[in-house]
């Protein structure tokens, strides 16, 4: 079974936790492996802690240091930085679920990470 769901970004960049989303999608006796997939090549998912907002801040404010939107790129579109921090964080995570449940740990979530908004994106689910 395969699900999307609506992503609009506010924010150049901004990484959300989407994790409330995603449950509503599973039905209560799924057990399997879900895959949340994002099909941007600007915007990647990844498991994280959602409990302190500052992790997620933490992790924006590195990952700018880290490749910074100014760098002499050769990217003609001027977005190379979105590029490369969506292949750093990358495009896909897998979960398993039990009787509807995802298995994530006490403080992790699921966080969409956009880096080239604001936009309107799309995170696909899949169960099997």
């Amino acid at each position: 079974m395969k699900k999307t769901i609506p992503i609009t970004t506010n924010q150049h960049t901004q990484l959300l936790e989407i994790t409330a989303e995603i449950r509503q999608e599973i039905d209560s006796d799924f057990s399997g492996i879900l895959t949340v997939f994002v099909p941007h090549t600007t915007a990647g998912i990844t498991i994280q802690e959602c409990y302190d907002p500052n992790v997620l801040q933490d992790i924006q404010n590195q990952l700018e240091k880290f490749v910074p939107w100014e760098n002499n790129y050769h990217h003609a579109e001027g977005n190379a930085a979105a590029h490369i921090k969506s292949s750093l964080i990358g495009s896909s995570v897998k979960i398993i679920v039990e009787k509807g449940k995802l298995q994530l740990g006490t403080w992790q979530g699921i966080v969409f990470c956009e880096f080239d908004g604001p936009r309107r994106r799309k995170v696909l689910i899949h169960l099997n």
